[in-house]
């Protein structure tokens, strides 16, 4: 029987977690979003803090105005938070403000690059897009296999770090994944990969804002060399992103964007760069978003990354249990208690379609979940175990119904009644799922 599980209660934290949206019978009902794995609303505390700093907004660095001063303070100030947050070396590392994850990774990717196409570069299985398509016309790219539950293969790294030798530029492997919720044992694949003598990259978008990150220090084997994240993952959604790394690193390198406040004086002749981390932040920065990040950063540390990985653990753990007792539920996901895990469920109803469920689930209960590929193409071609002439059929027939996966994934501010909601909506799909392919058969875009 459905109950409550014991939970703290986060959802006075969060923006818009009380909004109710509309339903195809024109009635109203408390909205549920399911799909923090993409991105999570606001923090209140993120809210307030941009409120509470807009009135002193200025431009950063170079002017002399009183604004202008409390807002480069500010500026610089979040990298020490960010720092302090992930445990990154207080005097070797850098960070740099970017966009997004993406655009970290794609930085990263200019600047390793030395036009060598000899040089390695170890992916997974695993990846999202983002850390598998800006190393592919750069290197030579392999990708580390997976088991039979899509988990990572710590003997197949192994392997490829023996066969490639010295070639490998970097290790690249997303902390936890988008589809399966796994995490990866980063600590224990740094230890592999110095072992080779390379570098390691952790793509900590879907890790960051569940589990506590440690960098490490230096000098151990287990130390991140290179730590990414976005701040729209872990309730700051206003356009920021981080890229951590080593100081000395950057500051040999040409910075990939290049214009006003990453250089010290520009002749027609010569050009004279700034340090880092400001020679790879050109352009007028998003001080706001800086704001945002180190406001959910605080609030984050405020709340306890261990009380936050324990409630979603338990979460993801009660839908798990209901889920697999319901009939035509295909899960993609294990739960073993001793692996971690971020809450993440992805899954299909046998006999729908991913997006035919995903669009019955918000309109007619009010329930956001995302589905189709996301941004993972091959890891979900391989879970759902599609052929290569399966794919090919589906890329060259326009009319032919994209695969995959329906997903969950949830916030710190979810809970139990939610996922009894979800339950409930996911029984009625499957009880009726004649009526809801007729009655959806003739919506545009929607596939049965």
């Amino acid at each position: 029987m459905p109950h409550n599980i014991s939970q703290p209660d986060f959802r006075n934290m969060v923006a818009g977690v009380n909004t109710t949206v509309p339903l195809t019978n024109n009635t109203y009902v408390t909205a549920i979003n399911f799909d923090n794995a993409a991105s999570t609303p606001p923090f209140l505390s993120v809210m307030q803090e941009i409120n509470n700093f807009a009135p002193w907004y200025s431009s950063v660095h170079r002017g002399t105005g009183y604004k202008s001063i409390l807002s480069t303070q500010v500026y610089e100030g979040g990298r020490q938070v960010i720092k302090d947050f992930v445990k990154a070396d207080q005097d070797k590392d850098v960070v740099i403000y970017t966009k997004n994850t993406t655009e970290s990774i794609n930085m990263l990717a200019y600047l390793l690059c030395e036009n060598d196409k000899n040089q390695v570069i170890l992916s997974t299985w695993m990846e999202h897009l983002a850390n598998d398509l800006p190393w592919r016309d750069k290197f030579t790219v392999d990708y580390v296999e997976i088991d039979e539950y899509g988990r990572l293969r710590l003997d197949d790294l192994e392997n490829k770090l023996q066969k490639y030798g010295g070639r490998v530029k970097l290790v690249t492997v997303t902390g936890a994944s988008n589809i399966t919720g796994y995490v990866n044992p980063i600590h224990e694949i740094a230890k592999i990969a110095h072992k080779h003598g390379t570098k390691f990259l952790v793509d900590g978008a879907q890790l960051v804002p569940h589990i506590a990150v440690d960098m490490k220090p230096f000098d151990s084997p287990e130390h991140i060399d290179f730590l990414v994240f976005s701040a729209h993952k872990m309730y700051a959604p206003f356009g920021t992103g981080v890229l951590i790394g080593p100081q000395d690193f950057f500051a040999r390198r040409e910075p990939v964007y290049k214009g006003g406040g990453d250089v010290k004086l520009v002749t027609h002749r010569s050009i004279y760069w700034e340090e880092p981390p400001a020679k790879d932040e050109a352009g007028s920065p998003n001080v706001i978003g800086i704001v945002a990040l180190t406001a959910a950063i605080k609030t984050m540390q405020n709340i306890g990354l261990d009380r936050i990985e324990a409630h979603e653990n338990a979460l993801t753990n009660y839908a798990m249990d209901r889920l697999k007792y319901l009939p035509d539920i295909e899960l993609y996901t294990h739960s073993q208690m001793d692996k971690r895990k971020v809450g993440i469920i992805p899954f299909n109803i046998r006999g729908v379609h991913h997006e035919l469920t995903a669009k019955i689930l918000a309109d007619e209960d009010g329930i956001a979940v995302r589905h189709g590929l996301f941004c993972a193409h091959p890891y979900t071609e391989r879970l759902l175990k599609l052929t290569p002439e399966e794919l090919d059929y589906t890329a060259n027939n326009s009319g032919t119904p994209f695969p995959g996966l329906v997903r969950a994934s949830f916030g710190l501010y979810n809970n139990s009644l939610e996922v009894d909601r979800f339950i409930t909506a996911l029984q009625k799909i499957i009880a009726n799922k004649r009526l809801y392919i007729t009655k959806y058969s003739g919506v545009s875009n929607v596939k049965v």
